[in-house]
Parts: C-alpha cells; structure tokens; sequence
C-alpha cells in the first residue's frame, strides 16, 4: 500500500498559482520578456503567462494594498541564461548573485549551474537558475 500511496503523491503537479501585482499587464509582460514567454489572453481578473511544464502564473491586479514579496524561482536552459542577463540589462534591470540582493551584476554557480536574482515591478523576488538545487 504504501508503493501505491507514494505512486499518488508522485502524481501530484502544480497547475496554476496567481502572483499579486500592482499593474499585472506590467508585470506580466515584464517577466515573459525576460524569460522569453508570451503573455496569454486575460481569463477574467487573471492575466496568465504559461511556463514550458504546464504550469501558469495568472497575475491578479491588487492596487488597494501592500503586495508580499514572493519568491518565484525559474529552471531554464543552460544556453538561455546568458540571453536572459542580457535581457534584464537591456531593460536596466540590476540582477544578483544572492537572494538578498547585496552582490550585484553578478551570477552564481550553485550545484554545478547558474543563477540570478531579480526584482520584478511588484517587488517579487525572481530567480533564473540552470540546475535544480541538490537535496540530499
């Protein structure tokens, strides 16, 4: 049974989640810039941008209150990462090797990849990295 339980559980994808913006069209077409996405037709008060493994941001304007930071981390290929940097540099967006933002211009190189971290026009902090982080 517990095979059975486990075999479930592995079953289970994220479908969908909303991130909070000031101006989600700004938002939205800011990170599918970056990443090189499209940003999809509205449904209702959401604005999705679609991810490569069915996932969908669905970016929800909330105007009338302080927005949480939250933290959003993308796996990308390898030989789009420096095409994405240069994205962010050409919308003069600063990028960083840290989370917490005190290295910046800079990339990592954690678990064998590459990495960086970014603000986005709500203030969410967005990372772009090349390998999965190892667990042990």
């Amino acid at each position: 049974m517990p095979h059975a339980q486990q075999h479930a559980h592995n079953a289970v994808q994220l479908n969908h989640t909303a991130i909070y913006a000031r101006d989600r069209r700004l938002s939205a077409e800011f990170l599918a810039t970056i990443l090189g996405l499209e940003v999809g037709a509205p449904l209702g008060p959401f604005l999705p941008v679609d991810l490569g493994n069915g996932v969908t941001l669905d970016y929800y304007e909330k105007r009338d209150e302080p927005i949480q930071s939250q933290h959003y981390a993308f796996l990308v290929p390898d030989e789009q990462f420096d095409v994405m940097i240069a994205r962010l540099e050409a919308v003069g967006v600063t990028y960083y090797a840290d989370p917490r933002h005190t290295e910046p211009g800079r990339t990592n190189d954690l678990f064998g990849g590459r990495g960086a971290y970014f603000a986005d026009p709500s203030g969410h902090n967005m990372e772009i990295l090349t390998r999965p982080y190892a667990r042990p």
